[in-house]
């Protein structure tokens, strides 16, 4: 008897015989549902015997038949009903245990969101992909689909989603593309660093999403509950499915504030505060200011997550303000990293040594923050050091700058799209989709293993654009990404360490070394980040000016 758990109420399992109840019963189940029509299979018990011995182990039996591939609107109401009324934990089965799976996630559709659905029945080892439009449409199915069509559809309208659009515009101006993206603001968040350490204000980081779709695209303001790459199709909330020939998914990361036991209900008060969320970066540096001394804690959790150095920088800008108001002295500086090193590529890892040192911080590797009491000013972490016990440790604070766990969006992880770890599966050198060849992905949500910055995001954008302009005409991808991302590590207010680096860590500088020494914190790399990447970024990256991202060529295979 090879049961699946999907929730802790339901499990399902393939056809079961009289000799299984025993075992089920033993296993805690009270109630036993079958599924699969009596004579379906020669090989197949009948219902009456298995609710025979069913009834001597004291379990509670319902018989709802549903013929195979044929699953009712009724026949979901009836499961549904069934949960309701049977003692749980309840054993569904039929012949693969498929329709089951597919009957519960249908009884859920109406309260439950999509893509939960989709992960409890993936962790048991069933696609719902064929019923997930009805799903979509709480469980009923549509009547009308509403279809749209385009010849590209873009998935997401951050930074990567408004720059491809850009950039295929710029290259073929009569292309049908539509962007599909619920915000109605736009944010730069490489600046709420700078808000955080009081160098800018929130409000120039943010626009309208209409002001940036360019002209001609068409934008589609909703969320994305599924994906059909075999259909070519996108669905969206409310069951609305869109047709593509070609896709393109950015919808940047999810930041999982949840993940972390009361940081949700702390967050923006009782001194806890991060530059990862617009509303809370000015907290940081409300914080900041009036900080008079105590033990401040800065978190960065396991990778990968957007900005690699973000959480490094919210500790240098912090203390170097603390310094210039003569508080550093009473000021317990703690940077509690997850991970084992302090950055990742070694040629930064000395210069940004001297900073911890000069600003008395202690590093603390290996300690990911797991809880948060905000009224009683507690962080606990939780230390794994390689080779030796898990250990948890509790301490106080004053103020904590917590960098949140970072995963994949919940629709994407579910989707067809992902890998075994949920991120969009992708060839790293063409940013084509391994399975799809009509799919591309870009940005924060792809698998390739390069930083996941805005910089990266601005140099794949054009690769991606000219990629798909290549399969359009025919032809094998001509572009190729060498892993570029670039983090400007605000070590002080006026000096910066321009981190630039590709696949393997590979240094990958935009600039001569006498212009700008990456490895070395310097004025000239402050005034780039400062005064000249925003408006590259509004006026050049997200209008589809390639300002020095040209993409690299290759010859066609």
């Amino acid at each position: 008897m090879d049961a699946k758990k999907i929730t802790d109420q339901i499990s399902v399992a393939p056809q079961i015989t009289a000799e299984d109840v025993r075992t089920i019963a033993a296993k805690g189940f009270r109630a036993i549902i079958c599924n699969r029509p009596d004579g379906e299979g020669a090989d197949q018990p009948a219902f009456d015997e298995i609710e025979r011995v069913a009834r001597e182990e004291g379990l509670t039996c319902r018989y709802l038949p549903v013929v195979s591939g044929k699953v009712t609107d009724a026949d979901a109401a009836d499961f549904g009903t069934a949960l309701m009324e049977l003692p749980g934990p309840v054993l569904a089965y039929c012949r693969t245990g498929t329709r089951c799976a597919t009957l519960w996630s249908l009884s859920k559709a109406a309260d439950t969101p999509t893509a939960d659905i989709l992960a409890a029945t993936k962790s048991a080892g069933y696609d719902m992909a064929g019923v997930v439009r009805r799903i979509v449409n709480g469980g009923k199915t549509p009547t009308d689909t509403g279809d749209a069509s385009y010849d590209v559809v873009i998935v997401g309208g951050g930074a990567a989603g408004i720059a491809v659009a850009s950039s295929l515009k710029a290259r073929r101006a009569g292309l049908e593309i539509a962007v599909i993206d619920p915000a109605g603001t736009h944010y730069y968040q490489p600046g709420w660093t700078m808000v955080g350490g009081g160098i800018f204000d929130a409000e120039t980081t943010a626009k309208t999403m209409g002001s940036l779709i360019p002209k001609g695209v068409h934008w589609l303001k909703s969320a994305v509950a599924a994906f059909e790459p075999k259909d070519n199709a996108v669905v969206l909330d409310g069951c609305r499915v869109v047709k593509y020939k070609r896709l393109v998914v950015c919808p940047g990361l999810k930041l999982d504030w949840g993940a972390v036991e009361g940081l949700v209900e702390t967050l923006g008060k009782n001194g806890v505060t991060s530059n990862y969320r617009y509303d809370l970066a000015p907290y940081t540096w409300e914080l900041v200011r009036g900080f008079k001394g105590g033990r401040a804690l800065f978190t960065q959790p396991p990778m990968p997550i957007k900005c690699a150095g973000a959480p490094q920088k919210a500790l240098y800008l912090s203390a170097n303000n603390w310094e210039r108001m003569g508080r550093l002295g009473s000021v317990d500086v703690q940077f509690m990293n997850a991970g084992g090193v302090l950055f990742g590529v070694k040629d930064y890892v000395p210069a940004l040594e001297k900073y911890i040192d000069r600003y008395g911080a202690t590093v603390n590797y290996f300690h990911n923050l797991t809880a948060v009491d905000g009224s009683a000013k507690t962080a606990t972490f939780t230390i794994n050091r390689p080779d030796a016990e898990p250990e948890t440790l509790t301490t106080e604070f004053d103020m904590m700058h917590v960098t949140p766990p970072q995963t994949a969006p919940d629709f994407i992880r579910v989707s067809p799209l992902a890998d075994a770890a949920g991120w969009v599966d992708v060839d790293q050198a063409t940013l084509r989709h391994a399975e799809y060849e009509n799919i591309w992905s870009l940005g924060d949500v792809m698998n390739a293993p390069n930083a996941k910055t805005a910089a990266a995001a601005r140099m794949q954008a054009p690769i991606v654009a000219e990629n798909l302009v290549d399969d359009i005409d025919g032809k094998s991808p001509t572009a190729i990404y060498n892993g570029y991302g670039s983090c400007p590590l605000t070590v002080e207010r006026g000096k910066i360490l321009l981190a630039e680096f590709g696949y393997g860590g590979v240094l990958l500088p935009t600039l001569p070394k006498w212009m700008i020494d990456g490895t070395k914190p310097t004025r000239a790399a402050w005034i780039l980040k400062e005064q000249i990447l925003p408006p590259v970024y509004w006026k050049a990256m997200l209008r589809g000016k390639e300002w020095m991202a040209k993409p690299e060529k290759i010859s066609a295979s």
